[in-house]
């Protein structure tokens, strides 16, 4: 069975890799770290994994790239 369509609810729990991710705890979603915008698992495909955060689109991931760019 894919953990994916378990019917799983609320915030999971991901250690995201490279090219994957790792469910720690089981949920439906994850929060952009950009807009606080619910990602449903299944359409999960950006995140950083020296950040260990997940972004809703690739303008998001970019966005927050550039905003930690400048605190440097």
């Amino acid at each position: 069975m894919n953990i994916l369509e378990t019917g799983f609810s609320g915030l999971a729990e991901l250690e995201y890799g490279d090219g994957d991710f790792t469910i720690i705890r089981p949920g439906a979603h994850v929060l952009c770290a950009e807009t606080g915008q619910q990602i449903s698992l299944h359409n999960l495909s950006y995140w950083s994994v020296d950040l260990q955060e997940a972004y809703i689109d690739a303008d998001a991931a970019i966005t927050r790239w550039k905003t930690l760019q400048a605190k440097k």
